[in-house]
């Protein structure tokens, strides 16, 4: 029985001093497996395919600083046409008008209305600097009588 005694206790021995593989770390397995391919909870939306088709315009016009400027165009598929215009510093009006057809490229025409106008120079008025600053009379106290 010694022997059978022995023979146990070093078989637990040799169980309990196996080594034993290091715990791996990371994440823990997913519970819920998504679908292969998943679907929007929503219907997706249909855009159908139009033809551009728009008219916009804008215009400025400033008689204190003088600007002077506006768009306008109109579009229907592939056809653009519009036009516009800037007030230039020389008083004249440049215009552009221009046109779209498919592929046909962009087609502008430039014009020009009123006489350019250079005043004579006038050059500036001369610098005149301020006065000299004079510091103001130093205080007196009044006379103290007891």
């Amino acid at each position: 029985m010694t022997t059978k005694v022995i023979v146990l206790t070093v078989l637990v021995a040799a169980a309990l001093a196996r080594p034993e593989p290091p715990p791996t770390y990371g994440p823990p397995a997913p519970a819920y497996k998504p679908p292969a391919h998943p679907r929007p909870a929503y219907g997706a939306p249909a855009y159908p395919d139009t033809p551009p088709q728009y008219n916009s315009q804008y215009a400025v016009r400033d008689d204190y600083s003088g600007n002077d400027f506006g768009h306008d165009e109109s579009r229907n598929g592939y056809n653009t046409k519009g036009s516009y215009y800037v007030q230039l510093p020389d008083g004249r009006l440049q215009k552009v008008t221009y046109y779209v057809n498919g592929d046909s490229g962009y087609v502008a025409e430039v014009s020009y209305q009123g006489e350019a106008q250079y005043p004579a120079y006038q050059p500036a008025p001369a610098y005149q600097p301020a006065p000299a600053y004079k510091p103001a009379p130093a205080y007196k106290p009044a006379p103290a009588y007891p």
